[in-house]
């Protein structure tokens, strides 16, 4: 049990969802006033990693993230991508109704399974804990709390290491930086689970087409 005061508890709680917000962040589309934003969010953070991503995204460009990104590219950034056995609908049906249950509304211009969406809700969640742990709620601060942990399991730890493994080496070292930053901090899906990069049929950066295959979660 977390024996910090709440106005401690919500502080480091509020840093951490500035990290998340931060991170999904370095997966969106350079798009004007990104630079700037990216640069001020990180501007508080005392974290190497991310800092070296900010610099790595210095000359970042949307010319470069569709390459990698875009359509026909050979990096999928949707979790979709990775979980190739099982129902996509069942996937997006749950995403949504995460974000439904915690009244979450992400930019629209991506898919509710982009890798830049879920970090940004896993951000938000961490942020909604703050604001409870702030207002000594402590039973809305368990239930974000419990709701990221289970986000993390069911779905960002599917997404993580594959997409990690594909942008090594990519022509977006920001993105890939950051990938490796969110394996790191979520870690990999159960072992019989794992989404598998497989070797010698690849794109240019890993897996055909950046799409891995991976076992049914939901069979476990």
């Amino acid at each position: 049990m977390n024996t910090l005061p709440s106005a401690d508890q919500a502080h480091a709680v509020l840093r951490e969802a500035v990290r998340w917000r931060l991170l999904g962040m370095l997966f969106e589309r350079p798009r004007a006033g990104w630079h700037a934003e990216i640069q001020e969010l990180g501007a508080g953070l005392d974290d190497e990693r991310l800092q070296a991503a900010i610099a790595a995204a210095g000359d970042a460009g949307e010319g470069a993230y569709q390459a990698v990104f875009g359509p026909g590219a050979p990096v999928s950034p949707r979790e979709v991508g990775y979980r190739r056995r099982e129902d996509p609908g069942t996937i997006l049906a749950e995403l949504k109704a995460f974000h439904t249950s915690f009244a979450f509304t992400p930019r629209a211009e991506d898919p509710v399974d982009h890798v830049a969406v879920e970090v940004g809700f896993a951000g938000y969640l961490r942020l909604k804990e703050a604001y409870a742990l702030a207002r000594g709620d402590h039973d809305a601060a368990a239930i974000c709390h419990a709701a990221f942990e289970r986000f993390r399991d069911r779905h960002l730890r599917f997404l993580a290491e594959p997409l990690a493994a594909v942008l090594e080496g990519s022509p977006v070292p920001h993105a890939a930086l950051a990938a490796q930053i969110l394996f790191e901090a979520v870690g990999a899906a159960p072992d019989d689970l794992n989404p598998v990069v497989e070797d010698g049929d690849g794109g240019e950066f890993g897996c055909a087409g950046g799409v891995c295959p991976a076992v049914d979660p939901l069979e476990a």
